[in-house]
């Protein structure tokens, strides 16, 4: 029988204060990892008005969420990792004298895995980043992790008392806890050290938004390779019948057919989605060690020998702009239908 512990879970959220997706499936998560122990979420406050509003706790406890600590930081940006992982190393110090602390979740993302590692030379805690599976086994937070492209899964036991764990979007399926809470907002502000003033963040650049949901997160995702010759409509059309996301392959980044932010390999974004759709796709190595952790894989290209068809669920041999277009229409059809 496992000890109940203390699960803390880095709340992600939108600037408008909604949940992201991932914040839901981490808290699913911890309630495994807390062993009928509590689950709390940190909620990282970007300016004064930033607080979680009535819709958000009750959706936070419904995934059985105790207690909410809203962090405010004194002397520095709260948006810069240093003082995300401050702020969890002394709640993670405060709350451990309460009931032993056995874990941090993050949703892996670039700032959250920087986050994560600069909490953990702060705690000497065990770090895996980009897990797809998270169990406790004897008292030990154990994950799953794939490697070296996508083509081996590990097993990481973590031997220290506190593990930090960035979680893959999509690895977990957010569900419901079987007893719902109330949580309870405890404000908290963290007097930024010298290592968090040492950064300074001299100024943020927001992205135009085009409706789609996150790369790194989204369930569905539609993926334009060399084979789009620059025309992404067909691909784009598809995402948004689908609800998905669209992404690309190094070299239609590289050919500034689309934005470096949209690309999916070794060197780009690391996917999990449910449904992943390449058209036009090769399968190159550095792109399939972005992707080969997808749920199910169509590949849709006019070259039968293509690389992507050896991991393909489904392949369709054929024209993209043929084959998109007609997929496209046939969902909308079954929608109003």
């Amino acid at each position: 029988m496992s000890t109940p512990a203390t699960v803390l879970v880095l709340v992600d959220h939108t600037p408008a204060g909604a949940l992201r997706a991932p914040a839901e499936e981490l808290c699913t998560a911890a309630r495994a990892v807390a062993a009928a122990g509590s689950v709390e979420g940190v909620w990282v406050a970007t300016d004064p008005d930033d607080r979680p509003g009535d819709a958000v706790l009750a959706a936070l406890g419904a995934l059985g969420v105790a207690r909410v600590h809203r962090v405010t930081a004194v002397g520095a940006d709260p948006r810069t990792s240093a003082v995300v992982a401050q702020a969890l190393a002394e709640l993670h110090a405060e709350l451990h004298a309460e009931r032993p602390a056995r874990a941090v979740l993050l949703a892996s993302s670039f700032e959250n895995k920087e986050a994560a590692a600069r909490l953990a030379v702060r705690t000497g805690a065990g770090v895996v980043t980009d897990a797809d599976d998270l169990a406790l086994e004897d008292g030990t937070v154990v994950t799953g992790k794939t490697v070296l492209a996508g083509t081996w899964t590990t097993r990481c036991a973590v031997r220290t008392p506190l593990a930090v764990v960035t979680l893959k979007a999509n690895a977990v399926p957010a569900a419901p806890a079987d007893v719902a809470t109330e949580p309870e907002v405890l404000e908290r502000a963290v007097e930024a050290d010298a290592t968090a003033r040492a950064v300074t963040l001299v100024d943020r650049v927001e992205r135009d938004t085009s409706g789609r949901p996150d790369l790194a997160s989204a369930h569905v995702v539609v993926v334009g390779g060399r084979g789009t010759e620059g025309d992404f409509s067909a691909v784009e059309e598809l995402a948004d019948v689908l609800g998905g996301a669209v992404g690309a392959t190094r070299v239609a980044t590289d050919e500034g057919w689309i934005g470096h932010d949209a690309q999916i390999g070794q060197t780009g974004v690391t996917i999990s989605p449910r449904l992943y759709i390449g058209a036009g796709v090769s399968g190159a190595v550095h792109h399939r060690g972005g992707m080969q952790a997808s749920g199910t894989v169509i590949a849709v290209n006019n070259d039968p020998d293509a690389p992507i068809f050896e991991i393909a669920d489904l392949g369709i041999v054929g024209d993209l702009f043929t084959v998109l277009p007609q997929a496209a229409a046939e969902l909308r059809a079954r929608r109003e239908g």
